[in-house]
């Protein structure tokens, strides 16, 4: 079914509705219309890394992670295994009659906002810093979500619109003030490229005002969507955000106010319950039938292009639950911990010899959590590998493991009654009789996460520093003073300073959130089954960073993410080693495409992540540093050579002026190209300098 039949079913049915049963219909609980056939939906379903909350379900890597990849073909694959357990998930349970939260069709993902300050909890939703990345992922998710036929397979949502990004704690109440520079060229991209390019079905709107409108209501936002980007989907609220007008904003004055409000800007569907006043708000004349029935069309639109109405059905109507954390979509979520992960360090430990290494000693509180697998907004797997278990399955046979816990996540004791650090002795004590350690330290989705689904109460999800938790610190102290060859492994979605383990310890990996297998993925890691390729799509800072950074409530990009920061990184955005050794060879560019020659100069066949990075030369409007403009996973086996292209959009030739204005660019450009950002710091920590070309005169042009 087209957008144009579905819009004309959809105007036909709801042209038999009464004004009350089109109201009805705009709630996230839509009740059931009996007379016209229509069953009850509930429209929030959610997919970030997989069908979530609903059961039983594959449980990728979180999307930070996957973001790490830098793989956005593989991305599409992995987002149409999730909407193929949607489909079947929804086939199975309607059929029993369950129409309830989590087991429909419109998936709540993905999350585009720009992950801008590194104390925001819910950075680990997104796909990182960069507005580019961001896009091309985003863009990919959605595809494999609603399928490439005239049905949706599941529609997806582009949330969470727009300029947001902590502090989560003020979220209902706070005015995010950005200016047009920074919207355009910052906050606005993925938005603009998956509308557009992508045809995403839904937007959602955000908690917070920007500049000063709330945005489930922003009249200029709901015009960039309706009229400039020609957006035909269907507009959802925040869960209760719209209640947020009243009791937080205080822009209107009372829930028939706001509901009235948000329909009459554009709204379509409230997640909470605020639309329940849209009849009182009818009666007094506040918004019109026409207001209510514009919307009611919108959302039955998608649901026909669902095929979950009409006579016609689906061609995804036959998926049946068997799909679900099948063969396939098991040895995928495996595949995408093996390519999220990011190796930050390593002075020659790595890859472990399971036949050389010894006593292995296995410590940290995340070395056997299942918590620390799956990060939030996850199903349940009927199988989880910890890391614990997978460095077991690696060593089955050939040399002991020893574990202890070492400390609680954040408590000072693992045992209610226990002394402070009571655990530490009995790591310290198996480290000394281990040969190698492999320490396991982090955090959990209630350390940092959403505003009211997080343990952190006393920060609402965010973070209030970038260092581990203390009692971790400990640990880490007392374990390398033991002097052992020792790998830390950093389970987390954000920055976490590592300074310490980065000068004392042999080997850093970062395995972000890996999902529901990812312990045996980072063990096949270490092993040397497969070589690391993961690349950060955030910066790592040290501590002190945040000194230096605007106040976590200024959105202003100045002094934050890769493209702004002038300071000296941890590790830097783009960042991540692996057991190969490739160069990049030579650089040509013919006007819209990178040629770009690579040489694998080592006995180790692995995948590399080629990064391509733009600077306007001579514009005051360019950021000061090179922004990425292009990426390619590619793999070359031992000592192999290899040629790729790259295509370059011409809008990575323009800049934005302080009006929020895209125009051409100087006309002057240096590309660079390598295996990270052309930076100090990554050349310091690969020893390889990015190459580069200059270009002028090309694609000056809006």
């Amino acid at each position: 079914m087209t957008r144009e039949q579905a819009r004309k079913a959809a105007e036909e049915l709801v042209s038999r509705m009464t004004v009350e049963e089109m109201a009805g219909q705009l709630r996230y609980d839509a009740g059931a219309i009996e007379r016209l056939g229509v069953p009850a939906y509930n429209w929030w379903n959610e997919a970030l890394h997989g069908v979530a909350r609903g059961g039983t379900a594959t449980v990728f890597p979180q999307a930070i992670g996957m973001a790490a990849m830098f793989d956005d073909e593989f991305l599409e694959e992995i987002a149409d295994a999730i909407s193929t357990e949607a489909r079947a998930k929804y086939n199975a349970l309607s059929a029993e009659g369950d129409r309830d939260i989590y087991h429909g069709l419109t998936m709540w993902s993905p999350n585009i906002n720009i992950f801008r300050d590194p104390r925001w909890g819910r950075g680990h939703e997104t796909y990182g810093e960069d507005p580019y990345l961001t896009s091309c992922l985003g863009k990919a998710f959605v595809r494999g979500l609603q399928g490439k036929g005239e049905t949706l397979k599941t529609s997806a949502c582009a949330k969470h619109f727009a300029v947001h990004s902590g502090p989560e704690a003020i979220r209902h109440e706070f005015n995010a003030i950005a200016s047009g520079k920074d919207m355009e060229e910052t906050y606005l991209p993925a938005f603009k490229a998956l509308v557009c390019e992508a045809g995403v079905e839904s937007v959602m709107g955000a908690y917070n005002r920007t500049n000063g409108e709330p945005c489930c209501a922003s009249s200029e936002l709901m015009k960039l969507l309706r009229e400039d980007w020609g957006f035909e989907g269907h507009f959802v609220s925040d869960c209760w955000a719209i209640r947020d007008f009243h009791e937080n904003h205080k822009v209107t004055s009372n829930p028939m106010e706001s509901a009235a409000m948000a329909l009459k800007a554009g709204c379509d569907l409230n997640c909470g319950c605020t639309y329940h006043e849209i009849m009182a708000a009818y009666s007094r004349g506040m918004i019109s039938e026409e207001d209510i029935r514009r919307s009611a069309v919108r959302v039955f639109t998608t649901r026909f292009l669902l095929g979950m109405l009409g006579d016609e059905g689906s061609e995804y109507d036959a998926i049946s639950c068997d799909v679900v954390e099948c063969e396939k979509h098991q040895e995928m979520t495996y595949r995408a911990a093996l390519r999220s992960c990011v190796l930050l360090k390593n002075n020659g430990l790595l890859p472990l010899d399971a036949d050389k290494c010894g006593t292995v000693g296995v410590i940290g509180p995340n070395a056997n959590s299942r918590a620390a697998l799956i990060g939030n907004y996850h199903g349940v797997p009927s199988r989880y590998v910890t890391v614990l278990e997978g460095i077991q399955a690696n060593t089955a046979g050939k040399n002991r493991v020893l574990y202890s816990q070492g400390c609680d996540l954040f408590r000072d004791c693992v045992e209610p009654l226990a002394q402070r650090d009571d655990r530490i002795a009995e790591a310290v004590a198996i480290a000394k009789r281990s040969d190698t350690v492999i320490l396991v330290l982090g955090l959990d989705e209630t350390l940092e996460g959403e505003e009211g689904d997080t343990g952190n109460s006393y920060n609402s999800g965010d973070k209030e520093d970038l260092l581990l938790p203390a009692s971790q610190r400990r640990l880490l102290k007392k374990v390398l003073e033991v002097g052992k060859p020792m790998v830390v492994i950093l389970m987390a979605g954000s920055s976490i300073d590592l300074s310490e383990a980065e000068e004392e310890s042999d080997a850093i990996l970062l395995s972000w959130y890996p999902g529901a297998l990812g312990g045996k993925a980072v063990a096949d890691l270490l092993f040397g089954k497969e070589s690391p390729s993961g690349k950060l799509p955030v910066t790592f800072y040290r501590n002190e960073a945040l000194k230096e950074m605007p106040a976590f409530t200024d959105y202003t990009m100045k002094g934050r993410t890769y493209r702004y920061y002038q300071g000296v990184p941890l590790y830097p955005f783009g960042y991540g080693l692996t057991y190969g050794k490739c160069s990049v060879r030579d650089i040509r560019f013919d006007g819209s495409i990178a040629h770009v020659q690579v040489k694998n100069d080592s006995e180790v066949d692995t995948d590399e992540v080629i990064e391509l990075y733009l600077h306007d030369e001579d514009s005051p409007y360019a950021p000061p540093n090179a922004c990425l403009c292009g990426f390619r996973r590619i793999h070359l086996k031992a000592n192999e050579e290899g040629d790729f292209s790259l295509g370059i959009d011409a809008n990575a030739f323009t800049v934005v002026d302080d009006q929020g204005e895209r125009i051409p660019g100087s006309g002057k450009w240096k590309l660079y190209v390598g295996f990270g950002a052309p930076d100090k710091r990554t050349e310091e920590l690969t020893g390889h300098k990015a190459v580069s070309t200059v270009i002028t005169g090309h694609r000056q042009n809006k």
